[in-house]
């Protein structure tokens, strides 16, 4: 007969299997659930208790101590959510593991601490400007050093994560072929004739995004390089963004590579590849007001992660009504 404490964990595996089975989650939140759960069931151990003796009051304890340990109102919420959602599978009662129904959810009426609204963070269309344009012109070094090829790859990096508000690993999920085909089995991948691209987003949703007229010129000037580049290691296809190696490139290389860009056009913010992703989605919605064709680009399964967009939106108007309005100030 399992202990106490084997027995939550057998239920945890069990519930993450289901996760990963059934709603096809990724590596990254099953690896989020399984922290928070394995938080549970050392509470639970510490306790001396079952799972289905858990109430009410000893969710709320735990909580108290994780917040005032430190963890964030944002941890607490994700914590709590794994918690609920779990409790609520054991509701169905597991007695091939030797745990009794739950029949009341403890964590139902448990609320987060509250925290404070945080803005994305995105550039000036200005600042973008400014960074597009330092980056084509350091990829037109190319013309003249052949070893200068990285900076022609980074110029069509930003300019695709400006053009289209893909997440970094959609970018990175993007393969190529010489034929300009489409590759088999690929993530990811970019039509060529129709200006637009292909991507696997979160839950494994596809989605189509426009790719505008300056991205996709940066985006064929690359082509022509990463095409010699393949036919000299005799290759017919791959990862459109290729390191040194022509190997795919790292979520590191191109945030490091993306600061360092910022540096050399004397940003005075730190830029990295998801500032590029909220200055699209602000940028869009400031000029078309378009809430839900920006929710479905971004490919948001709900209007609300969009909506804090218009905040941002707002913060525009009112900067533009300070700075022109003869009254906005008093003197």
């Amino acid at each position: 007969m399992p202990t106490s404490t084997t027995k939550e964990l057998l239920a945890v595996d069990g519930f993450l299997e289901q996760l990963r089975v059934v709603r096809q989650l990724s590596p990254h939140t099953l690896k989020a659930y399984q922290q928070d759960l394995n938080t549970l069931c050392k509470n639970i151990q510490q306790e001396q208790l079952e799972a289905h003796l858990v109430k009410t009051p000893h969710i709320r304890s735990w909580v108290a101590k994780l917040h005032s340990a430190g963890s964030s109102p944002r941890s607490i919420a994700r914590l709590l959510s794994a918690w609920r959602t779990f409790f609520d599978w054991l509701a169905v009662p597991r007695l091939d593991l030797g745990i009794n129904e739950i029949k009341t959810n403890p964590v139902q009426d448990i609320k987060a601490p509250r925290k404070a609204k945080s803005l994305p963070k995105a550039l000036s269309v200005e600042y973008a400007i400014v960074l597009m344009e330092k980056a084509q012109a350091e990829s037109q070094a190319y013309t003249k050093d052949s070893s200068a090829w990285i900076n022609v790859r980074d110029h069509a990096l930003v300019e695709l994560f400006y053009s289209s508000g893909l997440r970094l690993s959609e970018i990175l999920g993007i393969d190529g072929s010489l034929s300009y085909g489409y590759p088999v089995g690929s993530a990811g991948w970019i039509a060529w004739d129709s200006a637009e691209v292909y991507v696997l987003g979160k839950g494994g949703k596809r989605r189509i995004v426009p790719i505008g007229s300056a991205a996709m010129t940066a985006l064929r000037t690359w082509f022509d390089v990463w095409s010699a580049i393949l036919q000299k290691r005799e290759q017919l296809a791959g990862p459109i963004f290729i390191n040194d190696k022509l190997q795919r490139l790292s979520p590191r290389t191109v945030q490091a590579r993306m600061k360092h860009l910022a540096i050399r056009a004397q940003l005075p913010v730190h830029v990295h590849p998801h500032m590029l992703r909220h200055s699209f989605a602000s940028h869009v919605l400031q000029s078309s007001h378009d809430l839900r064709a920006v929710q479905e680009m971004l490919g948001h399964a709900s209007i609300g992660s969009t909506q804090i967009y218009t905040s941002l939106d707002f913060q525009h108007l009112a900067q533009a009504y300070d700075l022109a309005h003869p009254r906005a100030k008093t003197k």
